[in-house]
């Protein structure tokens, strides 16, 4: 009887200590998936942010943009920490002719939209 017991309590305690293991790596997974989701919303929010920024003070702006709007402006392409689109913004404000505004325009947004992920 007492055998019985022993190996009872041998397996309960085997079975707790599995399912501790299972429940902390579901645990550990999930939170790094959480750490993940968290830094796709941070970035999808900047450059979101970004882009309204930029569609409210250069094209509907209808006027030279101001030099408080264009530091601000570049404050937030910067925070965005991404060296293409700083490298598509930077082609886009030292662009010389329309057509070249047009095209680094249409590079920049292009990027601004790939880099916003679900």
């Amino acid at each position: 009887m007492q055998k019985r017991l022993k190996i009872l309590l041998v397996a309960l305690f085997a079975s707790l200590v599995i399912s501790n293991v299972f429940f902390t790596y579901n645990y550990i997974v999930n939170l790094r998936t959480l750490e993940q989701m968290t830094k796709k919303q941070e970035i999808n929010a900047n450059v979101l942010s970004f882009t309204q920024l930029f569609l409210e003070k250069v094209l509907r702006g209808g006027t030279l943009v101001s030099f408080d709007d264009r530091l601000h402006l570049e404050n937030s392409v910067r925070a965005l920490n991404d060296k293409d689109i700083f490298a598509s913004w930077e082609s886009f404000t030292n662009a010389k002719s329309q057509t070249e505004v047009q095209q680094d325009f249409y590079t920049l947004f292009d990027l601004l939209l790939k880099r916003i992920s679900f």
